[in-house]
């Protein structure tokens, strides 16, 4: 299964929670459709059918991504991970 790019994630998920907050205070046709394409955008992204689905999964993504940032290297002799080919 291919991953989503974190930062695209969250790019969505700010977006997302934005145009929801902006809805809520007024609504507005346009905001109203651009919420519905990054509503499709992230259940897609997410591999799901549901809105409520998708933002659950791009918080388990994130949360396991941000988990595996600050998880130590195994080789104590690594500095930072990346791999030295070029």
């Amino acid at each position: 299964m291919l991953v989503p790019d974190q930062k695209a994630v969250r790019t969505l998920l700010t977006r997302y929670a934005s145009l929801k907050i902006a809805q809520a205070e007024r609504h507005n046709p346009a905001a109203a459709r651009e919420l519905e394409d990054v509503s499709y955008t992230l259940c897609v992204m997410m591999g799901t059918t549901s809105i409520h689905e998708a933002v659950a999964e791009a918080d388990a993504l994130l949360l396991a991504g941000r988990r595996g940032a600050t998880a130590p290297s195994a080789d104590p002799d690594e500095e930072s991970g990346l791999s030295l080919a070029v």
